[in-house]
């Protein structure tokens, strides 16, 4: 009766180690339903939208013009766009200028002024000396209001704004007045090829430099990590894993949990790595903010740890002792 009480005592020991439920919680970050991170985007390529021969400034409140008609040296009126859109003009009067191209405010007051019997077919130009409006606003990762005089180059744009950081995707969005669709342009990762992206941007853009995706992969991976997404580069599960360094030794295979959440809803999804490893199961493809865990197997830490060496050298100890 002794040495079967000791024997049940140990094995339980053993047994009540070895199978010791691993609980972990996450609070991991959320996505925004929809988020278009890691899916393919439209990289504009018309040379005649990156690169255009002319780009008329559009005009708005706070601008501070001068005017000039071509031969009257007596006509320079400096003039602001006040609060109502509007200039106050020597010989014409009030002219709402507001939300005009340079161009066609150009021809608006060379009209007024023919009309007004002043001149006979004036040649109007605008020069929007300083003003609120002449700048490139940067927004999103990177943000900033960068003065602009005519046009700049992107880089040094984004330059003269500190750069971008790490977090911030290497595919950018232009929005430009007159342009019924945005510019979207890949900066790259390649030297070589950066200066194709170095286009020409003009007062009045705005730089949308979005934040790029994030996979956590946590738990017994060689190399826990944090993965950082690339535009256009979808991401799998094995690809990511194998940027982890790949399962440990001590890797519960069949257990592996795929955490997702959109909005306030949380799921989590069971998967079998080894049957997606041999194709027996597809291979998911992860989203921004995704938590992929691959739980520890008790036996095989263990083993790994030599636990398991001291757990059975106990219950060899009760043993010896029983048959004493």
């Amino acid at each position: 009766m002794k040495i079967s009480s000791l024997l049940r005592g140990g094995l339980a020991l053993l047994l009540c180690t070895l199978t010791l439920p691993s609980v972990a919680q996450f609070n991991g970050p959320g996505i925004v339903s929809g988020a278009d991170i890691n899916k393919p985007t439209t990289i504009t390529t018309d040379r005649a939208l990156l690169y255009p021969a002319t780009h008329d400034q559009q005009l708005g409140t706070g601008d501070l013009l001068t005017l000039h008609i071509f031969g009257q040296t007596d006509y320079s009126p400096v003039v602001r766009i006040g609060t109502d859109g509007k200039v106050m003009l020597p010989l014409i009067g009030v002219v709402s200028l507001d939300g005009l191209t340079i161009t066609t405010a150009e021809e608006l007051i060379a009209r007024r002024l023919e009309d007004a019997g002043m001149f006979e077919n004036p040649q109007v130009t605008i020069q929007v000396t300083e003003g609120p409006n002449a700048v490139v606003t940067l927004i999103g990762e990177a943000h900033g209001a960068i003065p602009v005089q005519g046009s700049r180059r992107l880089f040094d744009v984004l330059s003269a704004a500190g750069g971008l950081p790490p977090t911030a995707s290497h595919v950018i969005t232009i929005n430009r007045p007159g342009l019924y669709e945005p510019l979207v342009v890949d900066l790259g990762t390649d030297p070589a090829h950066s200066s194709l992206a170095d286009i020409p941007v003009f007062a009045g853009d705005t730089i949308v430099i979005s934040r790029v995706g994030v996979v956590y992969m946590i738990g017994a991976f060689k190399s826990p990590n944090s993965i950082p997404l690339v535009q256009n580069t979808p991401l799998t599960l094995l690809e990511a894993a194998s940027l982890s360094g790949g399962p440990a030794f001590e890797a519960k295979y069949n257990d592996l949990r795929l955490i997702r959440t959109v909005g306030n809803e949380r799921t989590v999804v069971k998967l079998d790595m080894k049957k997606v490893l041999y194709g027996q199961a597809p291979d998911p493809i992860l989203q921004p903010n995704d938590i992929v865990f691959l739980p520890n197997s008790t036996l095989k830490s263990s083993i790994g740890n030599g636990s398991l060496g001291t757990l059975l050298g106990v219950v060899g100890l009760v043993i010896s002792i029983a048959y004493r």
